[in-house]
C-alpha cells in the first residue's frame, strides 16, 4: 500500500511529499484497488497546486527582477545626466560682491522711473524741493581734448549785414577709447550783426542724456560691456579708475537706467518686425530675482523671439515676465498667425489653436537619444543618433539654397529618412518596456513627430530652435555675473539693452 502523506520544510515554506511502495495488485480486492486509485488521484492533486504556486511565485520574482532592472537604468541614467549637468547653487546667502551688484541695479532702476516721470510731468509745476544732486568734478585738464566747432550754417545777418564772431560758448563731454579717455569740446561760436547787434549761434546738438556728461560712444561702451561683454558696472568703475578718470557706479547706473528708457522706441520696433515674418522662433529661460526687503530670490523668466536663420532680417527681442506662464507667451504673440519654433513646453500649446502652428525641434529629440546613449552605450540611441545625423547633413548641405530649393531637396533626401525612421521607431518602442530611459527617448519624438518633420514642408522652416537658444546664450553667461535682479522694471530695461 502507499504510505501516508508526510510534510517536510525547505527554505521556510512545507511542502507535500510521499513514498511510495510498490504494492502488489494480485492481492489486492476491487475496494482496495479503488482506494488506491483515489489515493493516487488525491496526490496528484496536491502536487499540481504546489505546482501553479511555484510558477506564480516565479512569475512574480521575475516581474520584480524586470522592474527593478528598470528602476536601476533609470537611476544610472538621471545620475549621469545630473553630472553633466551639474547645476543649481548650494546656498542663497548673499555676499559682499552680491549687494554690490545689487546697488546697480537698484541704482539703474531708480533712474529709468524718474526719467519716465520727468517726461509725464514736465509741464506740470513742481512743488517739491528737488533732491540735492552731487556735484560734477570738472574734467581734469591732462586728458586730450578734441575739437569739434559748430557755427552757423549762415553768417549773414537776415538785415543784410555780414556777421561778426564775438565769443563762443564751450561745453565738454566725456568720451572714450578703449584704455584712453579724451574730451570732446563742443565749442558753438556767438556771432553777431554789428549793424542790428543779432546774436546768432548754432544749436546745442542733441545727446542721449541732456546735459549730460558722456558722449554717445561713451554710453554705447558702457552698454556693450554690460550686456555683450558681462562685466558689472562696478567692474567697469575699476576699468575707467585705472584709465585716468574714475566713474561711481552709481553715475553708470543712471546711465544705464536713462538708455533703456530711451530705446523703448526701438524695442517696440524689433517686436513688430519679428512678428512680420511667417516664422518665428520662441524659447524662454530663468533668471534669479530679489525682491526689496526679502532674503531669497525667486523666479522670473526672460522669453526670447527671434526670425529665422532665413530670413532677410536676423532680429531678436527679448520679454520679461514674472512666471513661466503661457499667458505671457500668448499676449507677446497676440494677433500673429504663423509658425512658431519651440520646445516642448506646454505654455506654449495655447497659441497652437489661435492660428499658430507648431514646429518642434529635432535638437531636442536627438538630445534625447544622445543622452541616453552617453549613459547606456545603447544600440537602439545609437542607430538613433545615426539616422538624425543623416538628416543635419542634408542640412548642412541646403544651407546656400534658396527657399524652393531647400524644400526640393528636403522632399527628395531627407523625408525618406524620416519615414524609415518613424518605422523603425514605432517597431522598437514595441520591443521596449515602459517607464525606462529608452521608452521615454522613443516616447519624446513619437508624440511630435508631426511637428518634428513640419519643417520638411516648408523650406523657410528650420530644422530645430538652435537659433533662439544661441540667442540665449548671453544670459547665461549674465547671470553668473549679475547673480540676480532687483524689481521687475529693472529687467525691463535690461531686455531692451540686450535686444
Amino acid at each position: 500500500m502507499l504510505s501516508p502523506i508526510k510534510r517536510i520544510e525547505l527554505s521556510g515554506r512545507q511542502w507535500h511529499t510521499c513514498v511510495m511502495t510498490q504494492p502488489d495488485l494480485n492481492k489486492l480486492d476491487a475496494e482496495q484497488l479503488r482506494a488506491l486509485v483515489t489515493q493516487l488521484m488525491g496526490n496528484a492533486a496536491e502536487q499540481q497546486v504546489e505546482v501553479q504556486a511555484l510558477q506564480q511565485r516565479t512569475e512574480r520574482i521575475e516581474q520584480r527582477n524586470q522592474h527593478l532592472e528598470a528602476v536601476n537604468a533609470k537611476l544610472s541614467h538621471e545620475l549621469l545626466l545630473l553630472r553633466r549637468l551639474k547645476f543649481g547653487k548650494q546656498s542663497e546667502k548673499l555676499d559682499v560682491l552680491q549687494r554690490s551688484l545689487l546697488e546697480d541695479i537698484i541704482d539703474a532702476d531708480t533712474s529709468a522711473i524718474e526719467q519716465e516721470w520727468a517726461d509725464l510731468v514736465k509741464d506740470e509745476p513742481i512743488s517739491n524741493k528737488p533732491k540735492a544732486q552731487p556735484k560734477r568734478v570738472a574734467l581734469p585738464a591732462e586728458l586730450p581734448r578734441v575739437k569739434v566747432v559748430h557755427e552757423p550754417e549762415n553768417t549773414q545777418c537776415q538785415c543784410g549785414c555780414q556777421l561778426k564772431r564775438i565769443g563762443e560758448d564751450i561745453s565738454e563731454k566725456l568720451d572714450y577709447t578703449p584704455g584712453v579717455f579724451s574730451v570732446e569740446q563742443h565749442i558753438r561760436g556767438k556771432w553777431i550783426c554789428t549793424d542790428c547787434e543779432t546774436l546768432t549761434q548754432a544749436p546745442v546738438p542733441a545727446h542721449v542724456i541732456d546735459k549730460g556728461l558722456p558722449t554717445t560712444g561713451l554710453l554705447a561702451h558702457v552698454l556693450v560691456a554690460k550686456y555683450a561683454d558681462h562685466l558689472p558696472l562696478y567692474r567697469q568703475g575699476h576699468v575707467f579708475g585705472r584709465a585716468g578718470y574714475p566713474i561711481a557706479r552709481s553715475t553708470l547706473a543712471d546711465w544705464v537706467g536713462r538708455c533703456g528708457h530711451a530705446l523703448q522706441p526701438l524695442a517696440d520696433a524689433l517686436r513688430e518686425t519679428i512678428l512680420d515674418h511667417p516664422v518665428v522662433h520662441a524659447d524662454e529661460t530663468p533668471v534669479p530675482v530679489l525682491e526689496p526687503g526679502k532674503k531669497k530670490t525667486s523666479r522670473a523668466y526672460i522669453w526670447a523671439y527671434c526670425t529665422t536663420p532665413y530670413a532677410d532680417t536676423k532680429a531678436v527681442v527679448y520679454d520679461f515676465a514674472p512666471s513661466r506662464a503661457g499667458e505671457h507667451a500668448r499676449r507677446f504673440l497676440e494677433g500673429w498667425q504663423g509658425k512658431l519654433v519651440c520646445d516642448d513646453y506646454s505654455g506654449y500649446k495655447a497659441s497652437f489653436g489661435q492660428g499658430v502652428t507648431e514646429v518642434a525641434c529635432m535638437a531636442h529629440a536627438r538630445r534625447k537619444f544622445f543622452e541616453l546613449h552617453e549613459s547606456s552605450k545603447s544600440t537602439l540611441a545609437a542607430t538613433a543618433l545615426e539616422q538624425i545625423g543623416r538628416l543635419y547633413e542634408i542640412e548642412r548641405q541646403a544651407k546656400g539654397l534658396d527657399e524652393q530649393q531647400r524644400h526640393i531637396l528636403r522632399q527628395q533626401r531627407a523625408k525618406p529618412i524620416t519615414d524609415e525612421l518613424h518605422t523603425w521607431l514605432v517597431a522598437s518602442r514595441q520591443k521596449v518596456p515602459d517607464g525606462t530611459a529608452t521608452a521615454k527617448a522613443i516616447d519624446y519624438s513619437l508624440k511630435r513627430w508631426g511637428a518634428l518633420i513640419r519643417y520638411l514642408d516648408d523650406g523657410d522652416v528650420p530644422i530645430d530652435n538652435n537659433q533662439v537658444e544661441n540667442q540665449m546664450r548671453p544670459w547665461a553667461l549674465g547671470r553668473k555675473n549679475w547673480l540676480c535682479v532687483s524689481r521687475r522694471s529693472d529687467y525691463v530695461n535690461d531686455v531692451k539693452l540686450a535686444a
